[in-house]
């Protein structure tokens, strides 16, 4: 037993995890940049960054965010979770419902309580649920109470019902679909087909500013960033090690007295906050949250960003959505019914010829590196006796 879980002590060490200082400072650094050049510069300089270039960044970090939420439940204790965008889209309403609140009488119909939608629908009152929504730490108390409260349901029943592998993954998407299908519905007050949107100001400050729009970038950045320094230092805890060893072998973890199933749901839970923190970030940058976000094709994808990037390594979570969503932007632009096929195509590609994503090609070409340098050192050394043994025969 001691072998096995000196086995896993050691796990972080070889999935990279030394590198997540140097990634942060890179990332900040770039952060830095792109608002420097969007704020200092003139909109006619080569450099300068235009603020839908920073908010297109931005909702690549959202999306970040989220891969990393993935990645800290599915690549360190194998839980395949194909739910996540049920908490994402969770987090992204509860900021919506605050956004909608700070709109007052400068709304369409121009009720100062209501929504438009609500007046639209001719509902006569707010709904208990929607009261308090217009203060911001309540807001923000919701993007991670109602996303880890519905996360601490569905663990306690299913881990400790132990249901696992494909059954809990069929379970997490069902539980987004019915999500979707819920918020769908105009009765249950979230705006219903069109979601919530038109968007004012955030904390007095109008959306549409520049400096607001940099300053939602910088913040999501930050996050980011804290998010994956938090989840390192979580993953070399006792705690974590315990999460490697349920995912690496759950029997001989219970054998040896550890309660797996109370790990599994506060490790979930955990996932899930961070996934409802990206949502709320990602609404007032894209200016739109609806019903569309819960779809089970979403959450699939956020699978893939982790597989490309590589699970289990934090920052492979990180730079296979950013790389993902860029290629999407991209090839939506040329072929927007395409895109679907070549992230198919992407996938089993990856599968087939990268299996543990690219850092798991970086950190294979860094072994080679290596063994081609000690390959030369011990090549030199052999040769230096030859040569001085013919040095002395001369």
């Amino acid at each position: 037993m001691s072998g096995f879980m000196s086995k896993f002590m050691s796990f972080s060490r070889i999935n990279g995890d030394s590198k997540v200082a140097p990634f942060v400072v890179l990332l900040l650094t770039v952060t830095v940049l792109a608002s420097a050049c969007n704020l200092l510069l003139p909109s006619d300089s080569v450099f300068y960054v235009s603020t839908y270039t920073i908010t297109l960044l931005g909702k690549y970090l959202c999306y970040a965010m989220l891969a990393l939420a993935v990645d800290v439940i599915w690549g360190y204790c194998g839980i395949l979770s194909l739910g996540h965008g049920a908490f994402f889209a969770l987090g992204g309403y509860a900021m919506g419902m605050y956004l909608m609140r700070q709109i007052g009488d400068r709304g369409v119909y121009g009720n100062p309580e209501l929504p438009d939608f609500m007046v639209f629908l001719n509902w006569s009152e707010l709904p208990w649920f929607w009261h308090g929504m217009d203060q911001f730490w309540i807001a923000m108390l919701m993007v991670l109470l109602v996303p880890g409260l519905l996360a601490f349901v569905f663990g306690w029943l299913a881990f400790r019902s132990r249901v696992t592998g494909v059954y809990l993954s069929i379970m997490t998407q069902a539980l987004t679909y019915a999500l979707l299908l819920a918020f769908f519905r105009n009765e249950m007050g979230f705006g219903g087909n069109n979601g919530l949107t038109d968007f004012k100001d955030i904390l007095g400050f109008d959306l549409q500013a520049d400096n607001t729009r940099v300053s939602l970038f910088i913040i999501t950045a930050l996050l980011l960033c804290g998010l994956l320094v938090l989840s390192k230092k979580i993953m070399q805890t006792r705690f974590g090690k315990v999460i490697i060893a349920v995912r690496d072998g759950e029997s001989r973890a219970r054998f040896i007295g550890y309660r797996t199933e109370n790990y599994k749901v506060w490790l979930f839970v955990y996932s899930a906050m961070i996934a409802g923190i990206a949502g709320a970030l990602y609404v007032p940058q894209v200016g739109i949250i609806n019903p569309g976000e819960f779809s089970p094709i979403n959450s699939i994808e956020m699978v893939i960003w982790v597989a490309v990037g590589g699970r289990g390594t934090l920052i492979g979570a990180i730079i296979g959505a950013i790389l993902v969503n860029y290629a999407k932007t991209k090839f939506t632009a040329i072929m927007p019914d395409g895109w679907l096929f070549a992230l198919g195509a992407m996938f089993v590609l990856v599968t087939l010829y990268l299996p543990k994503g690219l850092m798991g090609l970086f950190a294979q070409l860094q072994e080679q590196l290596k063994e081609k340098q000690q390959q030369s050192k011990s090549q030199s050394l052999n040769n230096s006796p030859d040569e001085k043994a013919g040095e002395g025969q001369a």
